[in-house]
């Protein structure tokens, strides 16, 4: 018999080898996971376009809160010009991030979802015909060589169970000898049991190798077919592979925007209008604004005129508390001073904002604008100083967050006194309980 024979080895040994018997699936499936990676990139492009939308719309309202912020603020001349800009940049880089968004949806979205279209045949019955293709490929290729395995395993089995019946038979004849009591009939009879397994083992081992030199001659056609099959499914994966890293390199250029030359020129323009600020040439024009430049109409003597009496006497009522200036001529320096000029956001502004230009024919004078920090720039005072009176108690509706020091701050249900009631502008002055005084707007409260 021979004596290579070990119980041990009838185990089956299995590998990992793409050789082995149904081990090609894990190509197979390859083809599978190549469609759910490209909706799994369409959904990273996705998310990152609206990201890029959430941006610039973040960037959209922060420049126009605080363009109108700058814009009302008393922030003058060139270098007003200079903070404004920061704001045109956010608009322009918005605009830019709105591009990259609608670069990534229109462009490499839909390349990634057309190309996957192409691609991958979903079928009415199954998964996608290029699976099923590998699929019947690997199985057609592996099928004579597969048989021939089965074959040879079942050789296998026999020349070992072949060899097990004569190692037992070779033990008992053994054993036999050893026992004087055994009759020479018993010990004939075992030792013919011995040659018959050994001739059975003999048949057995030269059928096994006649299977297995059989297996071997099939084995050179058995790898080139599955290699022929393993090659096709690696060709539609080099095409996938390729064009997602195509796809990635779109996604980058859209997202580069430093290799866009309008974002370049963004900072360009950003960059001369801050270096443009001039704050002599601001302190020039506010000096002819608002300083000693301005116009000044100086007492001169008058001769007495009886038809100018009654003008004179107007006039004298529109002066100004503290200064001899004419309100008439305050007015003209300000309609001649530039737009950028607009000084605080008081309650003045707000309430003023419609009032027409004083003239010769009204009879009261109005009173001093305030400022942020409660007195005027030609010396007013604070309106809302030693006011007094019960007024009316009032509840506020929604919560308010006064934007100027003269200006309330309350939060909704918080009960507080109208002092004086809503103007043309729909302002309304009144008291918190803690005694602060100041505006509000008269939609934030209804009576109690």
């Amino acid at each position: 018999m021979s004596g290579t024979y070990d119980e041990s080895s009838s185990l089956e040994e299995t590998t990992d080898s793409f050789w082995e018997v149904g081990q090609y699936k894990r190509t197979v499936k390859r083809i599978d996971d190549g469609h759910r990676l490209c909706n799994d990139l369409m959904n990273c492009i996705q998310e990152r376009a609206k990201i890029e939308k959430a941006y610039a719309q973040q960037l959209t309202d922060w420049s126009k809160r605080w363009r109108q912020l700058v814009d009302k603020g008393p922030q003058y001349g060139t270098v007003e010009r200079a903070w404004t800009a920061v704001m045109t940049e956010a608009e322009k880089v918005s605009e830019l991030h709105q591009e990259v968004k609608n670069n990534l949806i229109n462009e490499d979205f839909e390349k990634v979802r057309n190309w996957q279209k192409d691609s991958y045949h979903k079928q009415m019955m199954g998964s996608f015909k290029e699976t099923k293709e590998a699929e019947e490929g690997f199985k057609k290729a592996q099928k004579p060589w597969a048989k021939k395995l089965k074959e040879l395993d079942a050789a296998r089995k026999l020349y070992h169970l072949a060899c097990k019946e004569e190692k037992l038979a070779l033990t008992r004849e053994a054993n036999s000898k050893a026992e004087p009591a055994v009759a020479a009939e018993q010990q004939k009879k075992l030792h013919e049991k011995v040659d018959k397994c050994k001739q059975d083992s003999q048949k057995a081992k030269e059928k096994y190798e006649k299977v297995v030199e059989e297996l071997g001659k099939c084995t050179p056609q058995y790898m080139e077919n599955m290699e022929q099959v393993f090659d096709t499914c690696q060709q539609f994966e080099e095409k996938r592979l390729s064009f997602l890293r195509e796809v990635l390199l779109d996604v980058k250029r859209h997202l580069n925007l430093t290799e866009n030359q309008s974002y370049a020129s963004v900072y360009r323009d950003l960059e001369h209008t801050i270096v443009s600020a001039s704050a002599q040439e601001d302190l020039k024009w506010f000096s002819n604004t608002h300083g000693p430049g301005m116009h000044m109409n100086w007492p001169q003597f008058e001769e007495y005129n009886p038809e100018l009496t009654h003008m004179i006497s107007k006039k004298e009522k529109v002066k100004k508390p503290s200064e001899g200036v004419m309100l008439t001529n305050m007015t003209a320096a300000v309609d001649h001073a530039p737009a950028s000029d607009r000084g605080s956001v008081s309650s003045y502004e707000k309430t003023q904002a419609n009032t027409p230009e004083w003239s010769d024919e009204d009879h009261t004078a109005p009173q001093p604008a305030p400022s942020s920090s409660g007195s005027d720039t030609n010396g007013g005072s604070n309106p809302f100083e030693d006011v007094s009176g019960t007024g009316v108690r009032v509840r506020a509706l929604y919560d308010y967050d006064g934007q100027e020091q003269d200006e309330l701050t309350f939060k909704a249900g918080e009960e507080l006194t109208m002092l004086e009631g809503e103007d043309e502008q729909g302002w309304c002055k009144g008291r918190l309980d803690s005694g602060q005084l100041g505006l509000y707007p008269a939609n934030y409260v209804e009576a109690i």
